[in-house]
């Protein structure tokens, strides 16, 4: 058997769709999986376990439905038995129609029912995880037993005294703000003297961080990561890493997947919702104090957002000591 999955297309949710995949493996053990990834972040599809062959995707090169179109039609010679599609787009049904796979599984969504032959209701108030291996265990008519994230990256030189920090986020409302990230900062420093720290960021973060590192104190032990590593490499400096503290993003779910310690501290976003899905060395920070909490506006309505301005920095003290000292 040939299945087809069009994974999401955000980091986060691309690594939390790992479960789903381990369930398909689970389920079809002898079938041949390949995944359709946004071509940005295809590097990481070599570390899911089970998937046999990747399809990068990317809008600028199959513009407009299409495009979409196109792209799917290109793989029909692949005559695949299956397609799920786990984002709720039109145009990622579209992809699974074109292909003229014999079987198209999906979600209710977006008026694209009569693309799939398999539709079903996504279920309310589940973890983002829960939902992917819901639309499986619906098409399945089974229930998954064993659900794990999961990266195949072992962690390795665990003996480096570094913590990695990503204070970062695609929304301004879970990106946590410069002055605040500098008290973080020197506090940490100040806590845990012999921890070198390390920072996240892709290259357009890179002045974000720029601006927080600048003019501190004990710059032998700051290290910018920023902008300097590959998906892959970035993965690898996890693995290495005592412990992550990093606001509701990509990376905390990279971190996750992994295994290595998690802090991570929730402005905007649902913890139920879109948390770091496996539950062994994870420690979720919020404020809640503010009647707003939770959120999942991509800005604040404070301007800045406030329940990680107003966030005490013992919060984050108290968990990262569990790792660090």
């Amino acid at each position: 058997m040939k299945i087809l999955v069009r994974l999401p297309n955000w980091l986060g949710d691309m690594v939390m769709a790992t479960a789903f995949v381990e369930g398909l493996h689970t389920f079809y053990p002898n079938s041949e999986i390949h995944a359709i990834i946004k071509k940005e972040i295809s590097a990481l599809a070599a570390l899911i376990p089970h998937i046999h062959t990747i399809h990068p995707f990317s809008k600028k090169e199959f513009k407009g439905l299409a495009g979409v179109y196109h792209f799917g039609k290109n793989l029909k010679t692949e005559n695949f038995d299956l397609f799920f599609t786990l984002p709720d787009s039109f145009s990622s049904a579209l992809i699974g129609w074109a292909s003229n796979s014999k079987k198209r599984i999906g979600f209710k969504k977006e008026g694209r029912s009569f693309l799939l032959t398999d539709t079903y209701q996504k279920p309310k108030a589940l973890h983002r995880v829960d939902e992917y291996i819901s639309l499986l265990e619906q098409f399945a008519k089974q229930a998954l037993k064993t659900k794990t994230v999961a990266l195949s990256v072992g962690r390795k030189n665990v003996s480096k005294n570094i913590l990695l920090i990503n204070f970062n986020s695609e929304a301004e409302s879970r990106r946590m703000p410069v002055i605040k990230a500098r008290q973080i900062t020197i506090t940490l420093l100040n806590k845990f003297p012999e921890i070198k720290i390390g920072f996240l960021g892709t290259p357009n973060e890179t002045p974000f961080i720029n601006t927080i590192i600048s003019g501190l104190n004990n710059q032998e032990r700051i290290i910018n990561f920023a902008g300097k590593t590959t998906l892959v490499e970035l993965t690898d400096l996890i693995a290495d890493a005592k412990a992550v503290l990093s606001t509701d993003s990509g990376p905390a779910h990279l971190t996750n997947s992994i295994g290595t310690p998690l802090v991570i501290i929730f402005g905007a976003g649902n913890e139920f919702n879109t948390a770091p899905y496996n539950k062994n060395n994870l420690h979720i920070v919020r404020l809640g104090q503010l009647p707003c909490e939770p959120c999942v506006k991509n800005t604040c309505i404070f301007g800045s957002p406030k329940c990680l301005e107003l966030l005490e920095n013992q919060k984050l003290i108290e968990p990262l000591s569990l790792y660090l000292n």
